[in-house]
């Protein structure tokens, strides 16, 4: 009759360590939630460094290239070459709305 405590001390053991492994700390809910981040981290990385690999090749090709250079002066500060003559367009403002008008109809 007492040949099974044994079983049951290791029986209620492994409970515990069901327990722990299923809800407890470190357990299946917290390394999911962990497989989770990493994987939205490594998303992010990735994000990343294909911006990081296009700003080097913009770094580079400024670095290199006289044409990259002129093209940001001309877009970016509007300079132009001597002879150029540069045209500036410009939109004609609306028209202020009169004294009294809503903007709406009148019922």
């Amino acid at each position: 009759m007492r040949r099974w405590w044994p079983f049951a001390l290791l029986l209620l053991a492994l409970m515990g360590l069901q327990l722990k492994f299923w809800w407890g700390d470190g357990g299946l809910p917290e390394a999911r939630e962990l497989e989770s981040r990493v994987e939205e981290q490594r998303r992010e990385n990735a994000r990343l460094q294909q911006r990081n690999d296009a700003l080097s090749a913009e770094v580079e090709d400024l670095k290199s290239g006289e044409a990259a250079v002129e093209d940001r002066a001309r877009s970016e500060l509007g300079m132009v070459r001597p002879g150029e003559v540069f045209y500036r367009v410009v939109e004609p403002a609306p028209p202020a709305p009169e004294a009294g008008e809503t903007g709406e109809d009148d019922r």
